[in-house]
């Protein structure tokens, strides 16, 4: 079968926060942009298992690109989550020290915070840190206060950033591996994914763990991604009140270590460990990770409850080798193809300033940008039940019955919030695309009640087979094939066996009457009805 071929200015390789960020910028701007994902939904990469911060800054070496791209995507995240109803929380953090050794890596953090632009910080005593944060480690000497740190949701940021470009003009191929590019007199001209071919003037590689994979495709090899497992816990509400604010410990050279935070939705996290690997789909966890996790994290705070666990996780950061710092530029020698790789802490709150940068280098590289007199900026927020009041509840209801269906009770998520997520912009065909969109699936029983509800919706409402419905794409299908059906035939057949020895035409313990049982069982359905009916 011949591929398609489409045309563009820019090809975005990737759709975590990052490319999806990207796609989002330049959508602001009169060029055609494809933006291509090779998994089955936006967000499904680094984007969806990391801690969830809004970092302040002074954490990252002064110059580099971390420390500027930090603070500068930390002021705009006010912004960009209002434009695109995003959940976000200027909730400040802490690094928490303690010894008197501890106590002078502080300073040395907020004099690196200073330069780097961070506002506002300062080193408090015990007694404040015990005010604002009662359940701290009573130990804590002092720690440092950074006012402008926060708490966000990623994939939900990633999905809007997807939702709203594509509002403006961005075509999005979801589940489209890239496969090869093109080179042509040292620029990229084409890009190949199963099916489709993109002629393009420019290449943006936001691939994640995988961009330098996507790198050598252009014969180049600058960089090595060694992905980097962090492990998780992630608590029930019903212990949300026990941090307000991102804890840290005092940092290593290679990792902030592990945190324990407030979610936007009101739960604990804690983690990540660090640990080097060699595969690039290495997310287990392991008994001794998480061990180091909750002893790490009962270090901040000591009455953590390990019982309040609702799941476990892991995610893998892209960490760069030899550069360290995030890759960001025209690989050397392809000068329309551009590199925002190694995008590690603090990728996520770097994103909307990544974005810019990666649009004034494609300016300078040759893109001719004119801004669209009719973008948008805006997205609206989907409706959440369980955020609205009665009166609310109750008009929602009387419009469209689905709304006062519950289909997750752990996060009183409705039939409605499912079925207007499944036909938003961006397509939403698994349990975790529904779970990042509505939450259903996301509390205590992590889908135990809903998900069989989720699988007969999308099965309805997209005409997905059941046993064809994955978690999260690829053959992570939660089905493999029918077995009540079977069920209910051998209880209804053992029931029709009993009634024919009764009426005296046959016995139970001849081998045949069984069979001869569904035979009749199946003749009386096309007569008189369904037997299952009165089983």
């Amino acid at each position: 079968m011949q591929a398609r071929r489409l045309a563009a200015d820019v090809v975005i390789i990737g759709a975590g926060v990052v490319g999806t960020g990207v796609a989002r910028e330049l959508a602001r701007y009169d060029v055609r942009v494809v933006l291509v994902e090779k998994r089955a939904d936006v967000a499904f990469g680094t984007t969806k298992a990391n801690t969830a911060l809004v970092h302040a800054g002074y954490d990252a070496e002064p110059g580099t690109w971390k420390a500027r791209l930090n603070v500068r995507g930390n002021s705009l995240y006010p912004k960009v989550c209002a434009e695109l109803g995003v959940a976000y929380k200027n909730t400040g953090s802490l690094v928490v020290a303690f010894s008197e050794a501890q106590v002078l890596h502080l300073q040395e953090l907020k004099a690196k915070g200073r330069i780097n632009g961070v506002p506002g910080l300062e080193v408090i005593p015990r007694e404040r840190v015990l005010t604002i944060e009662p359940d701290v480690n009573p130990d804590v000497v002092a720690a440092l206060w950074a006012p402008s740190g926060g708490i966000t949701s990623p994939w939900e940021l990633a999905i809007a950033f997807a939702e709203n470009a594509v509002a403006n003009g961005v075509e999005l191929l979801l589940s489209s591996p890239v496969i090869g590019m093109d080179v042509r007199g040292g620029r990229v001209s084409s890009v190949r994914c199963p099916g489709v071919v993109i002629d393009t003037g420019f290449v943006v590689n936001a691939a994640g763990i995988w961009a330098d994979d996507i790198e050598r495709m252009v014969g180049r090899d600058d960089f090595e991604i060694t992905p980097r497992r962090g492990e998780y816990y992630l608590f029930d509400k019903r212990v949300g009140h026990l941090v307000s604010r991102p804890l840290f410990p005092v940092p290593s050279r290679s990792t902030k270590g592990i945190v324990v935070a407030p979610t936007v939705d009101g739960n604990l996290i804690a983690g990540p460990n660090a640990l080097l690997v060699g595969d690039k789909g290495d997310l287990a966890t392991t008994a001794a990770g998480l061990a180091e996790v909750i002893e790490g994290a009962r270090r901040l705070v000591p009455g953590l409850p390990a019982r309040e666990s609702i799941t476990n996780f892991a995610g893998l950061r892209a960490v760069a080798v030899p550069a360290g710092d995030f890759v960001i530029g025209a690989s050397p020698g392809v000068p329309n193809f551009i590199n925002a790789a190694g995008i590690q802490s603090p990728g996520l709150t770097a994103a909307p300033a990544i974005a810019e940068a990666v649009r004034d280098i494609l300016a300078d590289a040759g893109l001719e940008l004119a801004e669209k007199p009719d973008f948008n900026p805006v997205r609206e927020r989907p409706t959440r039940f369980a955020e609205l009041c009665r009166d609310e509840q109750s008009a929602l209801i009387e419009k469209n019955p689905l709304w006062g269906h519950i289909i997750c009770r752990c996060e009183n998520v409705t039939e409605a919030e499912v079925v207007e997520a499944l036909h938003r912009a961006v397509p939403c065909t698994t349990l975790d695309g529904v779970k990042f969109r509505t939450r259903a699936g996301a509390g205590r029983c992590q889908g135990g009640f809903c998900g069989p509800r989720v699988v007969d919706i999308i099965h309805r409402e997209l005409g997905v087979a059941p046993e064809q419905v994955t978690k999260k794409g690829g053959r992570s299908y939660i089905l493999s094939g029918p077995s009540k059906d079977s069920l209910l035939e051998q209880t209804a057949c053992r029931c029709l066996a009993h009634a024919i020895r009764d009426d005296g035409q046959a016995d139970t313990e001849d081998v045949g009457t069984e069979d001869a049982c569904r035979i009749e069982m199946r003749e009386r359905e096309g007569v008189g009805g369904h037997a299952h009916g009165g089983v």
